[in-house]
């Protein structure tokens, strides 16, 4: 094969790195492949590959491929979870590349053919990888210019690229860009690219359908659960009677003779494979095992004394501004109070599934995770291989919201395909789900706060055990405040959650000011904005005030009003909410709900009003009603059937207002539109009923 021409972009300093020794053009096929060189090795190690240093093997650096057919196929090692970012970073690249979006197809999440990724979570994919995809789509346009140019002996000034194609203004001649590259094999590089500013944007910044909607809706898409593979066996793992248990033994005896099942040990794991799931779930209740516990467990009733009096040495703190202790002591009005929250479980609608194979040493996995490259070293510790010899693929996924971080059942696949030389299927069943993964940490938040006469901020004192640090900075003016978490030692597991532990400190935040603002006899938005110089949130919290109807919403004993406010993640949000209190019984039912965002300049109108929306109902549960119970190490409610989610029932009048600023880098927004709905309905319901809800769940 022909050594591909290399045709360089922007001259400049670049980091760069190895490229793995692979024919790129063997397995792409001919045209034009960008491959990207970082600025900076923060940006590779965000959104490009493993940092220097980094155990990991060099990873193949292509980032865009055009055809000989002119098909654009782009790769990203971020993953598809509900969010809609297979559209956006679709429109990312079209943007620039002056390209429609039916054109373009992206590859994500492929541990074997797209970039190193850390991982889908933060709400990083926006800010990071949109403008990484951008410069992508411009240096592939520039190369097109370049050929172009080349091909027609002409200036590059005279060649324009549009809906697709290249074109000479001087000829009118056009050409696709298939066309331009068919029998060529060309390597770029990219180390700079000028971007259409968002007030030029013509297809970021629209309402584009989502691409691979067709799919979605006729069940044509096919997530994890969906794979099957040659000789495929079903599996089923054994699990403990409570957390922290050791098996023992297992006897499997009543087995003996059954043909088409497989027990398979290997140290505290055990499992049964068998040709379809009824008879693997058979035999794995057939299975007598003995666990050993030796750990008092906590409960949910006593969890918040547990989580005080077990915390970790030393304090994640802010510097201390000022001195507390002598704010508080001149303040007029000082209010003292502690908020609780309890640990949650994700609850995706896709439950954790994995297909693992091995063949010749080499394992593949496919699974809904929002970590591929995460879950590929999970897989390569686990089993002692090099990361190279392991592939991991995830399928556009049925949501994870924060909760697909880790391998674990891509690990039980691979243990049972191992044993049974077969590819395997494992699926958790809804109670695994409740079970054994991780939930929202559970936390207490005690608060002490002061104020002057007229209304101002004068002390803030604000500790966070366990739940977490994200959010928990002030964005109101305050001369002296400390802000410290303090980790503790969690008797669940527990990770990350949509928006982590900002609802948490949120409610806790937007709650107390509700309160100092009745001790200074003032409007909760008025003394919002008169502590707050923020401008971006003074922003959203009068147009969700004034979109609401604020100065007109009087609360009376059966119905009340309440707002909240905050910042998180680069995102601005301010949600209004209006409750009902049933009598007799008091029974708190949602009304409405409008609620301000800001993130910078709006990629998709459309999709990015689907993630408020979809914030909003889903913080429902947490404020009102989803908690996880819990005691002597068993969790009591691991079914539907017990452990409420929103309903249609609960879902109430939803409005929402969209603040685009093209002036500002576009921000995430799958996380921090959840933040204020907790808060706001708490307020509600406190100036309705002037009982003061500190407990999440409140109802």
């Amino acid at each position: 094969m022909l050594e591909p021409e290399r045709y360089e972009l922007n001259e400049g300093p670049a980091y760069h790195f190895e490229l793995e020794r692979r024919d790129f053009f063997k397995f792409l096929g001919g045209g034009l492949v960008l491959l990207l060189v970082f600025d900076h090795p923060a940006d590779a190690q965000e959104s490009g590959r493993a940092p220097r240093g980094d155990a990991r093997p060099p990873e193949i650096a292509a980032w865009l491929h055009i055809g000989e057919d002119g098909a654009v196929t782009v790769y990203t090692g971020k993953a598809e979870m509900g969010q809609n970012i297979r559209t956006s970073l679709t429109q990312a690249v079209a943007e620039e590349l002056h390209a429609p979006v039916s054109s373009i197809q992206l590859v994500m999440a492929d541990t074997a053919l797209t970039p190193y990724d850390m991982g889908t979570f933060g709400s990083r994919t926006t800010p990071t990888m949109a403008p990484q995809l951008r410069k992508v789509g411009a240096a592939a346009r520039e190369a097109l210019i370049g050929l172009a140019a080349e091909k027609w002996k002409t200036s590059r000034a005279s060649i324009t690229v549009a809906g697709g194609k290249v074109k000479n203004a001087s000829s009118g001649e056009t050409i696709g860009f298939g066309e331009l590259t068919q029998g060529r094999q060309i390597m770029s590089t990219v180390n700079a690219a000028n971007l259409t500013p968002a007030d030029q944007w013509t297809t970021a910044g629209s309402s584009v359908t989502k691409v691979n909607a067709r799919d979605i809706v006729t069940g044509a898409h096919r997530y994890a659960s969906d794979i099957a593979r040659p000789g495929m066996l079903l599996g089923r793992v054994l699990r403990p009677p409570m957390v922290d248990a050791k098996l023992v033994s297992v006897d499997a005896s009543k087995l003996n003779g059954v043909s088409g099942v497989l027990v398979v040990r290997d140290g505290d794991f055990a499992g049964v494979v068998a040709e379809d799931e009824l008879t693997a779930a058979t035999a794995l209740a057939a299975i007598s095992s003995r666990w050993d516990h030796q750990k008092d467990q906590p409960s949910d009733k006593n969890v918040y004394q547990y989580l005080k009096s077990h915390t970790q040495s030393g304090a994640r703190s802010n510097p201390e501004h000022g001195s507390i202790d002598q704010a508080l002591a001149s303040s007029d009005h000082k209010l003292d109070a502690t908020y609780t929250v309890a640990y949650i479980a994700h609850t995706p609608l896709e439950p954790r599934a994995a297909v693992a194979e091995w063949e010749d040493g080499k394992l593949t996995v496919w699974t809904g995770t929002q970590r591929p490259f995460g879950v590929r070293s999970e897989l390569a510790e686990a089993f002692s291989i090099p990361e190279d010899r392991v592939r991991v693929i995830v399928p556009d996924t049925g949501s994870g919201y924060g909760g697909k971080h880790s391998g674990e059942c891509a690990i039980e696949a691979a243990r049972l395909a191992k044993a049974a030389k077969k590819p395997v299927k494992l699926i958790w069943t809804r109670e695994e789900e409740f079970t054994w993964a991780y939930f929202r940490p559970a936390g207490v938040i005690d608060i002490r706060g002061g104020i002057t006469s007229d209304g101002l901020l004068a002390a803030w004192e604000f500790h966070n055990y366990n739940s977490g640090p994200s959010g928990i900075n002030t964005p109101y003016e305050v001369p002296s405040h400390v802000i410290e978490f303090h980790a503790t030692d969690s008797p669940l597991r527990q990770g990350s959650y949509r928006g982590l532990a900002a609802t948490a400190n949120h409610f806790a935040r937007e709650s107390h000011m509700d309160d100092l603002a009745v001790a200074a006899g003032l409007d909760p938005l008025e003394f919002r904005l008169k502590n707050l110089k923020d401008a971006r949130l003074r922003a959203v919290l009068q147009a969700a005030a004034d979109k609401f109807g604020w100065s007109n919403s009087q609360s009376t004993p059966t119905r009340g009003f309440g707002l909240a406010c905050g910042v998180e993640k680069g995102g601005y949000v301010a949600s209004c909410a209006e409750v009902s209190i049933a009598q007799p019984g008091g029974k708190v039912k949602i009304e409405r709900v409008v609620t301000a965002f800001e993130c910078g300049a709006i990629v998709n109108p459309e999709h990015l009003k689907n993630q408020v929306e979809g914030s909003v109902i889903m913080g429902i549960g947490g404020a009102l009603f989803e908690s996880i119970q819990f005691a002597d190490g068993k969790i009591l409610n691991a079914q539907l059937s017990k452990y409420r989610v929103p309903r249609f029932s609960d879902t109430p009048a939803v409005e929402t207002v969209l603040l685009d600023r093209k002036d500002l880098p576009s921000a995430g927004a799958g996380e921090t539109p959840i933040v204020a709905l907790a808060p706001a309905v708490g307020n509600a319901i406190f100036h309705a009923t002037g009982t003061r809800i500190r407990s999440l769940p409140m109802i």
